[in-house]
């Protein structure tokens, strides 16, 4: 069995976006390579449901308090302008939209006047760990997400909201931002369970025959778990003050869904410290495999040396040939008409009888 590390070589660091020293705060600068934005609306309530193509930011204008709950996506975080004019349709704080674009942030939540902003982290494939910020501004009856990139893990919300199940559509913006977190939240459950086969495919490699890129693969799944675990810890924080801060934009029947979902942040956060110890435990398994093949590989070389060191003992005594007519103490055997098969004969004895000693002692068998 042969497992493959696709990608696991190579180096992903997250983007860093950080203002410059000495600037002054409430200013958004925009990373170089940030996509353009894309905004997508979703107005709802009870009764009916639309989704609303947005030609223009200025169009947001127009839908700000005609719905019962207004749900504006934007993808990309490339002009600072854009950004500026949906801060001031929403009276959003500048000092929050300077966090939406300098990333990574820690996830958090802060309280103004008349909103609340949520930065949180979402990962986007159910086979890695590579995460993506999302800020979150909920107000009285809206609720606007800042992507940095393209593609989401809200689908399942989206289609929750055009269907009308469960409840999202007969409750408020706090309901909403909370179903957003649970998705966001649960998306993590996959990830986890892709890195738990991971790592159980590794220890059976490890128990069977290593590879050489298996300890790049234990070292880039612990660089994994490193990550999401950064990602997920502070969410605990996050979403217990979501529960417990009085404020009037969360509700109080809202809180009892938030208290759900953080209790599946503190599971997630339980599974990635059982996988990284279980991780530490595969690399020091596959550390003592490799010391037991290079002992088994200095076992048998050392009884080869064994075995030859009494044959070449013998080899060096019939060599010296010292001549026997200068005294009959010297090496009579020399003379002997059967001298050389008896070396080769006693060569033979010795090395069957070192092998049957191995043997009975256990050294020749694994």
């Amino acid at each position: 069995m042969s497992l493959k590390f696709p990608g696991f070589m190579k180096k992903r660091r997250t983007r860093i976006n950080r203002p410059e020293p000495g600037s002054s705060p409430g200013v958004i600068q925009v990373a170089e390579d940030s996509s353009k934005p894309s905004i997508s609306v979703i107005a709802y309530g009870p009764d009916s449901i639309s989704e609303i193509a947005v030609e223009s930011v200025q169009d947001l204008a127009g839908m700000k308090g005609r719905y019962p709950v207004l749900w504006v996506n934007v993808d990309g975080l490339g002009d600072a302008g854009t950004l500026y004019e949906i801060g001031e349709i929403f009276g959003l704080h500048p000092l929050a939209l300077e966090d939406v674009v300098h990333v990574p942030q820690r996830p958090k939540v802060e309280e103004y006047d008349d909103h609340l902003f949520i930065v949180t982290r979402m990962v986007k494939s159910s086979t890695d760990a590579v995460t993506e910020q999302m800020g979150i501004f909920v107000g009285k009856d809206y609720v606007i997400t800042f992507q940095q990139f393209p593609g989401d893990c809200l689908d399942p919300v989206r289609e929750r909201l055009r269907k009308q199940k469960g409840r999202v559509r007969q409750s408020g913006s706090d309901y909403l931002a909370y179903v957003i977190l649970d998705a966001v939240v649960d998306f993590y459950f996959p990830v986890l369970e892709y890195y738990g086969e991971r790592l159980e495919e590794i220890e059976i490699e490890v128990l069977e025959k290593a590879v050489k890129e298996t300890p790049a693969g234990i070292h880039s799944i612990r660089h994994d778990l490193l990550s999401l675990r950064k990602a997920l810890w502070p969410m605990r924080e996050l979403l217990n003050s979501l529960m417990r801060d009085e404020t009037s934009l969360i509700r109080e029947h809202t809180r009892i869904y938030l208290r759900d979902c953080h209790d599946h942040v503190l599971q997630l956060v339980d599974l990635v410290e059982n996988y990284r110890e279980m991780n530490s435990a595969v690399m020091d398994l596959y550390l003592s495999s490799v010391s037991n093949r290079m002992n088994e590989v200095m076992k048998v070389l050392t009884m080869i040396a064994t075995i030859f060191i009494p044959l070449g003992f013998i080899a060096g005594l019939y060599g010296m040939n010292f001549n026997p007519a200068a005294s009959p103490l010297n090496m009579p055997e020399l003379n002997w008409y059967f001298g050389y098969p008896f070396a080769l004969g006693m060569m033979l004895i010795v090395t069957v009888g070192l092998i049957i000693f191995f043997r009975r002692k256990g050294w020749l068998s694994r």
